[in-house]
C-alpha cells in the first residue's frame, strides 16, 4: 500500500539529520562496538522513532505556517497516526534484537514524546518542562541508548558526562529551531522557551549552552585523555562558529532575518559539521 504524500511528508525523514550528532557522539565514545547493533540503533532511531515522533506531533499540531525542515507543511490524515503507531511498534520490537533494557529506554522515549504533543496533556506548551523534556529525551536518554546498546561490554555506570553532554549540546540547538515560529506558536496556546526568551534572549540563551556542552565535551575527553580528539571536534565546529555569528549580527539589525531559511541554514550547517566530527573521531577510534 502507496502512503499519502502527506504522510511522508510530515514524518520528517530529514530532520532525523539534526538528531543525528547525539548518536555519533555516543557511539565514538563506545570502547568496543558492536557493529551489528550499531547499525540497527541507527535504523531504529532514525528511520523509525524519530519519523514516528515528528509524525505524531504534526498529527497533534496540524501546522499551518513552517515548522521544523519543511516550509509549506501539508494537512496530516487519519493514515499518518496509524503509521505512527506501526513505526512505534516495529521500533520496539526490533529493540528487542538489541537489548531489554534499550527497549525499555526507548519506550521510555516514545511515552514522554508523545505526552510532549498529546492534546490532552501536551508538555510542548510550558516552556521549562517542554524544553527539558526535548534535551533529556533527544539528549541525554539518547546517548544511553546508543552508548549501552552498541557495546560489547555490559554497561556497568551511567556515561554520565556524555550524557550530560548531549543534554547541552540539544539544548543549544533546539531553541534556534523555533525562533521563526513564534507568532504561530502563541496562535496555538504554546509557550516555547524560545518565545519566553524572545528573539535576541534566544540567541544568548543557545550561546551560554553551546559553551557549557563544549566545557563539558572538553572535561570528557580530557579524563579520558583525548584532548587531540577534541581539537579536532573544534576545527569541524568553526564554520559553525562563523555563521552563527555573522547570523546574530545581522538579526541585531533586522529581527525579520530569524527566518525559516536562515534557521534552516544554520540547522544544517550547524548538523552536518558536529555529525563530521563525531564520524571522523569515530574513524580515528577505530583505526588508532
Amino acid at each position: 500500500m502507496l502512503l499519502k504524500r502527506s504522510t511522508i511528508q510530515l514524518l520528517r525523514f530529514p530532520f532525523s539529520f539534526f538528531l543525528m550528532p547525539v548518536f555519533w557522539f555516543a557511539l565514538s565514545s563506545v570502547g568496543e562496538i558492536d557493529m551489528y547493533k550499531a547499525l540497527l540503533i541507527f535504523f531504529i532511531v532514525h528511520l523509525l522513532l524519530y519519523p514516528s515522533s515528528n509524525g505524531y506531533n504534526s498529527y497533534m499540531d496540524r501546522d499551518t505556517d513552517s515548522i521544523g525542515g519543511l516550509k509549506n507543511p501539508m494537512q496530516p490524515e487519519k493514515e499518518l497516526f496509524t503509521v505512527t503507531v506501526a513505526m512505534d511498534i516495529l521500533a520496539i520490537v526490533l529493540s528487542l534484537v538489541v537489548s531489554v533494557f534499550f527497549a525499555e529506554l526507548l519506550i521510555c522515549y516514545i511515552i514522554f514524546s508523545r505526552l510532549y504533543s498529546y492534546r490532552g496533556i501536551r508538555l510542548k506548551q510550558y516552556p521549562i518542562i517542554g524544553y527539558l523534556t526535548v534535551i533529556l529525551n533527544q539528549g541525554g536518554l539518547m546517548f544511553l541508548m546508543v552508548y549501552q546498546g552498541a557495546s560489547v561490554q555490559p554497561l556497568t555506570a551511567l556515561p554520565w558526562p556524555g550524557m550530560i553532554a548531549s543534554c547541552f549540546l540539544i539544548g543549544g540547538f533546539y531553541p534556534i529551531t523555533q525562533i521563526y515560529q513564534h507568532a504561530s506558536d502563541k496562535r496555538d496556546g504554546v509557550k516555547t522557551i524560545s518565545i519566553l526568551l524572545g528573539i535576541k534572549g534566544t540567541f544568548v540563551f543557545c550561546t551560554i549552552m553551546y559553551l557549557l556542552a563544549f566545557s563539558l565535551l572538553f572535561l570528557n575527553y580530557s579524563q579520558q585523555d583525548r584532548l587531540f580528539s577534541f581539537g579536532i571536534l573544534q576545527l569541524f565546529f568553526l564554520p559553525v562558529l562563523v555563521y552563527f555569528f555573522w547570523w546574530v549580527w545581522k538579526v541585531w539589525q533586522d529581527r525579520e532575518l530569524a527566518d525559516f531559511k536562515h534557521t534552516m541554514q544554520m540547522n544544517w550547517l550547524a548538523s552536518t559539521c558536529t555529525n563530521l566530527g563525531f564520524i571522523t573521531l569515530l574513524i580515528l577510534q577505530q583505526i588508532g
